[in-house]
This record gives structure tokens, C-alpha cells and sequence, in this order.
């Protein structure tokens, strides 16, 4: 069975409102819309077929799966950010 792996830019935006639990503070770190980040969030809960966030009133909290995602995901996206950042570096 081929591995269906959600796009980087999605798990980025995850990532990031999974830490802020905020997609406004997502969206102020990702440079993009509030409405952008629910976007992606609810393209990758389709793509997964789970929720991962609880919408309560005016606030975001993430499931449980999402947040075992969560855990799960952001060493490899803060890995390929300091990856990134080394490459940047060098080329100064």
C-alpha cells in the first residue's frame, strides 16, 4: 500500500496551531490568513478522517490523536527547520 503522506505545508500549519493552540497565532507565525490555517487544518482532518482539534468557544484544544500527532510530528518538522536554517548559513 502506498503511503499517503499529507503535503509539508499542511503538517507546517498543523504544527504550528497545534503549538500556539491558535490559529490566529498560527496564521501571525506562517504569515497567512486565520481563515487559510482552519483551511489546511480541515483538508488534513479529511485527508486523516479524524479530528484533530476540539473547537470550543473561543478556544482550540487538540484531541487526543491530534495531539499523539502532534507529538508525534514536530521533531521532524522543527529537524527540518534547523536543517534549513544550517544550509541558509552557509550560503552567507
Amino acid at each position: 500500500m502506498a503511503s499517503r503522506i499529507p503535503s509539508l505545508n499542511v503538517l507546517t500549519v498543523f504544527e504550528a496551531a497545534a503549538r500556539h493552540l491558535s490559529f490566529k497565532n498560527a496564521a501571525e507565525e506562517l504569515c497567512i490568513s486565520s481563515p487559510a490555517v482552519s483551511h489546511q487544518i480541515k483538508v488534513l482532518e479529511k485527508q486523516l478522517g479524524v479530528s484533530l482539534f476540539k473547537r470550543l468557544n473561543r478556544a482550540l484544544a487538540l484531541t487526543p490523536i491530534g495531539q499523539a500527532y502532534y507529538d508525534d510530528i514536530h521533531g521532524a518538522i522543527k529537524q527540518l527547520s534547523v536543517a534549513t536554517s544550517k544550509v541558509l548559513d552557509k550560503g552567507e
